[in-house]
C-alpha cells in the first residue's frame, strides 16, 4: 500500500504557481466525452454525448492562481446559471499530462499548440453588405476559446445570465486556412460531424476570419484577443 502512495505522489504533484495549464484536456465515461480548453487567462467545460451526438452542457470565465489553488471566474454556466459572476476556488492534483480534479481525470490533448490561433478571443468587427461595423463587447458577448487543436465559440450575456448557442471541436490552421470539425452544437446536433473551412489572417494582432457560415452565408468578422481588449 505503501509503494502504491509512493508511486501516486510521483504521478502526480499538488498544483503550484506556474506550472502549465495552458491547452486542452479531456475526460470520457461510456457516451460522454468532456473538453476543457485553458487558455492564460481564461476557460472552457464542455459536456456531450458522442453516439448519438447530442450537446449537455458547457461553463468557463477566467481564471487565476491564489496562493496554493485556482480561482475560477464563471461567465456562463447552462447547468448551473446562478453560478455566473460567482467564485469557485480549486485545488487539485497534476503532472504535466493528467489532472486529477474531484473524482475526474483529466487527460491532455495539447500544449496550446500546433494552432495559430490558441487564446480567448472577443468578436470586434463584422463586414455586412460591405460596410465593416464595430461591434464593443459589453455585457453580451461572442466568445472564441482555442487551444492548439480545439475550439469553441460560446454567446452568452454575463449580466442576465443567458445562454445563446455554443459550438466547438477539432481545428486546424495550415496556409491560410482555418478548418473546423465540428464536434458538438448546442443549436443543431446533426450538425456534428460537418467540417468548415474558411481563410483567415492575423493582422496587427487581430484575427480576420472570412468564408461561409455552417448555413451557408458569406461572413467576414474580426476578433481580437480578451487580453488585448482587458476584458
Amino acid at each position: 500500500m505503501k509503494i502504491l502512495i509512493y508511486l501516486y505522489t510521483l504521478l502526480f504533484s499538488s498544483f503550484l504557481i506556474g506550472q502549465n495549464l495552458t491547452g486542452a484536456w479531456s475526460s470520457s465515461t461510456d457516451q460522454i466525452q468532456s473538453v476543457w480548453i485553458m487558455t492564460a487567462n481564461h476557460f472552457s467545460i464542455t459536456k456531450y454525448e458522442t453516439d448519438p451526438p447530442v450537446f449537455i452542457s458547457t461553463a468557463g470565465g477566467s481564471w487565476a492562481t491564489a496562493d496554493d489553488h485556482v480561482v475560477l471566474n464563471w461567465e456562463f454556466d447552462t447547468s448551473s446559471p446562478e453560478k455566473v459572476r460567482t467564485q469557485t476556488n480549486v485545488n487539485f492534483l497534476q503532472s504535466d499530462d493528467n489532472i486529477q480534479w474531484e473524482n475526474t481525470l483529466w487527460r491532455r490533448i495539447d500544449k496550446g499548440q500546433p494552432g495559430a490561433l490558441q487564446g480567448a478571443w472577443l468578436i470586434t468587427e463584422r463586414k455586412r453588405e460591405g460596410v465593416i461595423s464595430e461591434r464593443v463587447p459589453g455585457v453580451r458577448r461572442t466568445m472564441k476559446i482555442l487551444s492548439g487543436t480545439q475550439f469553441q465559440w460560446i454567446a452568452y450575456n454575463i449580466e442576465t445570465k443567458e445562454f445563446f448557442g455554443t459550438g466547438g471541436g477539432g481545428y486546424e490552421t495550415v496556409n491560410g486556412q482555418y478548418t473546423e470539425k465540428i464536434e458538438y452544437f448546442s443549436r443543431d446536433n446533426s450538425r456534428v460531424g460537418e467540417r468548415l473551412q474558411f481563410d483567415f489572417e492575423l493582422h496587427q494582432g487581430k484575427w480576420h476570419h472570412s468564408g461561409k457560415s455552417s448555413k451557408g452565408k458569406p461572413i467576414y468578422e474580426v476578433w481580437s484577443k480578451r487580453a488585448d481588449l482587458g476584458i
